[in-house]
């Protein structure tokens, strides 16, 4: 874990708990639209207001009986599908044994506390936190015999996303949905450090309780309908090729691009700075992830920049950060999900941006409010 950089400080303890809410929806051409993502900027305390305001025109809808939702969302021919509902944060874990969403990146406490105050203003959670796990096969069958229904909504949104949602009532149904999670674990996918600012929204403003004891949530099955699990790139400001003679035999030149990335895999990662190209190879001798090799052996013994490494989501991204400016790209490989798992399950926080779990769902599908409680 980078310095600077803090565990996630809300850990909850099993079983886990996603509780039925009364969601908020935007119009379906709201969905997935520029301007709507603009809504949520800045002042944040506008946006109550203006979500009223939709409201009374029939632009933001609000369920009458709170439930659980089975979102299906599908884009550029990948489909998710997963429970959505209002994770209860109340019971913390004593230990490791206990948890029952795991963090495996850290967080910046300043970050967490802006959103807390974000959604404070706000008084929503805009969006759900994206957890995975593997659900035991009884839940897994029961939601798909669930969507075998017609859905409750339908629809394809601006930014093309095609959307199906069930809202989950039956009793019956929400006691076995109860009892299947009780006997799962979930890890993180995206929002840390929105997990981070649930704790932090129950801390730091009671006068939003009850509401403030759960956060919005949504929990996909990795056996059912995996999130894509891609790598982040580093790019090291001011650090050159000739740096990495400090690394020995481990660094081998390459002859150019196609080489070079033809040999990325999970023990060797690619170096350039936009015209020549090397490997370096990271032998794994424990279960650290590549990643964790390479920020807590190699770049200690690289120059350091006063800013850090800096991140990018796909390669052409990192070679055009090096083009701009000097310094050097490292082409990551995309890690194991089970490796995550593992380092998760062991209580180890990975090199910050170490994942990138895709597609997300477009905002607006559903939305929890922290008036209604």
């Amino acid at each position: 874990m980078d310095s600077g950089v803090v565990a996630t400080p809300t850990l909850v303890t099993r079983p886990l708990r996603l509780e039925p809410f009364r969601a908020l929806m935007l119009a379906p051409n709201r969905i997935g639209a520029h301007a709507s993502a603009r809504s949520f900027a800045r002042p944040y305390r506008d946006v109550a207001a203006r979500f009223d305001a939709w409201q009374q025109s029939g632009q933001v809808t609000q369920d009458s009986e709170a439930a659980l939702y089975l979102h299906e969302y599908t884009t550029s021919g990948v489909t998710i599908r997963g429970l959505v509902g209002a994770l209860d944060l109340t019971r913390e874990a004593r230990s490791r044994d206990e948890v029952a969403v795991y963090p495996h990146e850290g967080v910046h406490p300043a970050q967490a506390a802006e959103l807390a105050d974000r959604m404070a203003d706000m008084a929503m959670n805009p969006a759900p936190i994206l957890l995975t796990h593997r659900a035991p096969a009884g839940l897994r069958a029961l939601l798909r015999d669930l969507r075998q229904r017609a859905a409750d909504h339908q629809f394809t949104d601006r930014s093309g996303q095609y959307h199906r949602v069930w809202a989950l009532r039956d009793a019956d149904a929400l006691t076995e949905i109860g009892a299947g999670l009780s006997r799962t674990r979930a890890l993180i996918a995206d929002g840390h450090h929105r997990y981070a600012a649930y704790g932090r929204l129950r801390a730091d403003h009671p006068e939003l309780a009850p509401a403030t004891d759960a956060g919005l949530a949504m929990l996909v099955d990795l056996e059912d309908t995996p999130l894509f699990l891609g790598a982040i790139h580093r790019v090291l400001p001011g650090v050159s090729l000739r740096d990495l003679d400090l690394l020995g035999d481990a660094v081998r030149a390459a002859a150019g691009p196609q080489e070079a990335v033809a040999a990325l895999a999970p023990t060797t990662v690619v170096a350039t700075d936009g015209h020549d190209w090397a490997t370096i190879s990271l032998p794994r001798t424990d279960d650290r992830l590549t990643v964790e090799i390479l920020h807590e052996d190699v770049l200690p013994m690289l120059p350091a920049s006063s800013a850090g490494p800096r991140y990018a989501h796909s390669v052409d991204e990192a070679l055009s950060a090096v083009a701009r400016r000097r310094g050097l790209a490292i082409l990551m490989p995309v890690p194991d999900v089970v490796d995550v798992l593992r380092a998760a399950e062991h209580g180890r926080l990975l090199p910050e941006k170490a994942t990138s779990f895709q597609p997300k769902p477009s905002v607006g599908v559903l939305i929890r409010s922290l008036r209604d409680e």
